[in-house]
């Protein structure tokens, strides 16, 4: 019972939301637009805000059932090494969906879901750090960065379930978003990281570019023509 939950976890982190919201809704196929990116931020960029908002839902949605339930539901509550086990697989599906030739987003919406789940508070001053970087510089890659670091440090000094496991996980998991980010991260060195904001169709319709190349091991897809990183 507690293998079929992995695997459930993996299927539903593996939902390619943005996908199938663009192609159901908009008839577009993100991953040929904007940044190719499977995640909120590229949804917004393209599509606006009515796409892009039940995406991020949903996505940190997949990240809390599985941390939430899943144990309990498999018979192994209290055992924080399967929790983790099945946060860690519904991340996984969300950056190599098997729905979307295993390419997603970045794993930072439903990485939120599994911590909103066992740390709640510290995701609080994730959610708060992230918007205090994002706003005055309107790049969500940085602000994702940002809450990726402060994430162990939250949990380490806010209430959680797990103890020092937690944080080690949640170490491991900031270190795998940066690396996901590492596009990104070569672009705000050399100062050329995009703002955000919606460009739509018209300026995002040439699709995936050249830094594509660099992403496609992590499902993200960014790209020299649309820096953006949060989902």
């Amino acid at each position: 019972m507690t293998v079929l939950f992995l695997g459930l976890a993996y299927l539903l982190g593996a939902v390619p939301t943005s996908l199938w919201v663009g192609r159901v809704a908009f008839g577009v196929d993100l991953r040929q637009e904007g940044s190719g990116n499977l995640g909120a931020t590229n949804t917004f960029r393209v599509l606006g805000a009515p796409a892009a908002v039940p995406v991020l839902l949903f996505d940190v949605f997949k990240g809390f059932l599985p941390a939430f339930a899943f144990a309990g539901w498999a018979g192994v509550d209290g055992q924080l090494g399967w929790t983790l086990a099945y946060g860690a697989a519904a991340i996984l599906g969300h950056v190599f969906s098997l729905f979307a030739g295993f390419r997603g987003g970045k794993g930072v919406a439903t990485s939120a879901g599994v911590f909103t789940a066992l740390a709640p508070a510290a995701v609080g001053i994730c959610f708060v750090a992230f918007w205090a970087v994002v706003l005055p510089t309107r790049i969500v890659s940085l602000g994702s960065i940002t809450a990726a670091v402060l994430l162990p440090i939250g949990i380490a000094f806010t209430p959680h379930v797990g103890g020092t496991g937690l944080v080690l996980f949640a170490a491991a998991l900031s270190a795998f978003v940066i690396w996901a980010h590492r596009a990104n991260v070569r672009r705000l060195l050399r100062g050329e990281e995009n703002r955000f904001g919606r460009s739509g169709r018209s300026d995002a319709g040439e699709g995936p570019t050249r830094d594509a190349a660099g992403d496609r091991g992590t499902g993200g897809g960014g790209t020299a023509g649309d820096r953006e990183a949060a989902s």
